[in-house]
């Protein structure tokens, strides 16, 4: 939101620690040898705790997501600050700083909560030592840790939108606010469609919801599979929650407007719970390939570890990727029109609608595009071809129909999701573009993630199994 404000400053300088010139070669050494050591200690830490089965308990798990902070919140200002006093430079750009402030913030805070979870174990270790193990299963340490993350980044990305707010005060050109135009729909069938998508939104939040519960409660469901379902179905609560109750209250309110840090943060919450989905259901089609392909390794090769690490790598993944296109967005000046042809704050018509040179973001959008979303989508494809020669080098009705019973609902998922995605952006219309693409997004933003609990639940044996237990378990307690 600065580059048309003249008064606005494109780098900082940092002066840096109060040493003496003689003494920078001494202090420099002196800084470099703290930081290598935090860097090898740590990491020595995380690594002794991953190849000694002993240490595999919830206090050293936390110990090892703590090392991994440490380091990443030493290496956020330490590279930095040794590159100056080597180069003898101040400099730092703005986007460097304003990306310097986010991280020093995510993981400051980090270090804060896994030091209270570390407590809450060592507490329950002491004052509870014979139900330790069940009141301290890996399901908690595992949610401890993803709360963690998730608020720690979300306390860091407010400070980033209010910092750049505060970067963009002087010019007073900039709009405060946008306004939505919403869906193509006549002012009197207003009522209609909100009722419509209002069901929609609360099937989508009460159906991934009863999935999270069913997989949480049904033992049989602790597969990697089911793993990775509940995340998606978090995922896309999350996902629709982004968008489906700011649209409902302006058609129930009559009201166009969302503000500027409304309409920033909507678009980083939208990247990020989006970009999840493409790596969450890349990660259950290798799950699904090793399955049918490798069905005699598949407890050894889909272990518990390697689902833990490909959830936690899909997060960090998506929070980098939405972050920069944040970041990028936040450097953008908004002088004239601010009225956006959407129901949401989508990040191509804030690109269109910007009065500074989008080159870069676009290139972004490009490249980061293809990381996540054309190489996850690559990698489903693979791994279904992979399956389908499987299948096919033993040609059988029973070994077809399994192949279709066990890949059935996660074909039509991903089959749902990009096919959305590719007819929004692979194929553009000449004709009533605008009106188009907002319906393609109702589509991929409402209508995907509910139906993804009926296909599921109607699809899926395992899943029908479980409801009717939780069910039958309801009706004899009554």
């Amino acid at each position: 939101m600065r580059r048309d404000n003249q008064s606005s400053v494109s780098e900082f300088l940092l002066l840096g620690l109060p040493i003496q010139p003689e003494e920078q070669g001494m202090y420099y050494a002196l800084f470099l040898a703290m930081y290598l050591t935090t860097l090898l200690g740590n990491l020595l830490i995380i690594l002794l705790i991953r190849l000694d089965s002993r240490l595999h308990t919830p206090m050293y798990f936390f110990l090892s997501h703590l090392a991994l902070t440490d380091i990443c919140f030493s290496s956020v200002t330490a590279p930095k600050m040794l590159m100056n006093m080597l180069t003898q430079t101040q400099s730092i750009s703005y986007a460097g700083c304003i990306s310097q402030v986010y991280f020093f913030l995510l993981f400051g805070s980090l270090d804060s909560f896994l030091l209270t979870s570390m407590a809450y174990d060592r507490y329950v270790a002491i004052c509870h030592p014979l139900h330790y193990n069940r009141m301290m299963r890996q399901s908690l340490c595992f949610l401890l840790v993803v709360v963690s993350w998730v608020l720690c980044s979300s306390n860091a990305l407010v400070h980033i939108l209010l910092l750049a707010r505060l970067m963009r005060r002087g010019n007073q050109s900039s709009v405060s606010e946008f306004l939505l135009l919403g869906l193509p729909i006549q002012p009197e069938e207003q009522g209609k469609y909100c009722a419509l998508f209002l069901a929609m939104y609360l099937t989508t939040v009460l159906g991934n919801l009863l999935i999270i519960l069913l997989i949480r409660l049904d033992s049989r469901l602790h597969t990697p599979m089911y793993f990775f379902l509940s995340h998606l179905a978090l995922t896309d609560v999350c996902f629709s929650s982004v968008t489906a109750p700011k649209m409902l209250m302006n058609m129930l309110t009559q009201t166009q407007s969302i503000s500027y840090t409304g309409c920033i943060s909507q678009v980083y919450f939208f990247l990020l719970f989006g970009d999840l989905d493409s790596f969450l259901l890349t990660s259950m089609a290798y799950d699904r390939y090793v399955a049918i392909c490798h069905p005699l390794h598949y407890t050894t090769m889909m272990r518990q570890s390697l689902c833990f690490l490909l959830v936690i790598v899909s997060w960090v993944l998506s929070f980098a990727s939405a972050l920069l296109h944040t970041l990028l967005l936040a450097r953008l000046s908004f002088c004239g029109d601010n009225t956006l042809p959407h129901f949401f704050c989508d990040l191509s018509a804030l690109l269109k609608l910007s009065s500074s040179d989008t080159t870069i973001n676009q290139l972004v959008i490009l490249t980061v595009g293809v990381v996540v979303i054309t190489l996850p989508f690559i990698c489903i494809l693979i791994s279904y071809i992979y399956i389908g020669v499987s299948v096919l080098r033993r040609p059988s009705i029973k070994g077809i129909c399994k192949a279709l019973s066990t890949c059935g609902s996660h074909l039509s998922v991903v089959s749902l999701y990009y096919g959305a995605i590719i007819a929004l952006y692979f194929f553009p219309s000449s004709n009533n573009s605008k009106d188009k693409d907002v319906i393609v997004s109702v589509l991929y933003t409402l209508v995907t993630p509910m139906l993804n609990p009926f296909i599921y639940s109607l699809r899926n044996r395992d899943m029908k199994g479980a409801l009717r237990n939780i069910l039958r378990r309801g009706s004899f307690s009554a």
